[in-house]
């Protein structure tokens, strides 16, 4: 098994409430150390055959390799929208001491089962 690495997963939610909750019950479980809500953005996409606009806030929530796969399946399981846009990448590099944190944070990616309800 490779070493852990950094990871970003990226969607943008309804409102800063919605983001909130999420953000809480993924730190609770243990599948993220950290949830950055971004301001407010405007959205443009291409939705049942048509371009749309809405009003979103943008979430990059901060894991590990080890909890990536868990902690995207969590979050399409809590996310509000039908077809949610949740993207995942992992870090092509972080400092030493944020990786230890992150790694440190993520124990509920590896230890006991996740709650995916």
């Amino acid at each position: 098994m490779s070493e852990p690495r950094a990871a970003l997963i990226y969607t943008p939610l309804p409102d800063t409430v919605t983001a909130r909750e999420i953000a809480t019950a993924l730190l609770e479980e243990e599948l993220i150390a950290c949830a950055n809500i971004l301001s407010e953005m405007e959205s443009l996409f291409r939705w049942e055959g048509r371009v749309d606009t809405a009003k979103e806030v943008a979430v990059l929530f901060k894991t590990t390799t080890e909890a990536i796969d868990p902690a995207v399946k969590r979050l399409g399981a809590l996310h509000p929208y039908a077809t949610p846009a949740i993207v995942a990448t992992v870090c092509d590099a972080a400092y030493p001491d944020t990786l230890e944190w992150l790694i440190s944070q993520t124990q509920g990616a590896t230890h006991g089962p996740v709650n995916t309800e």
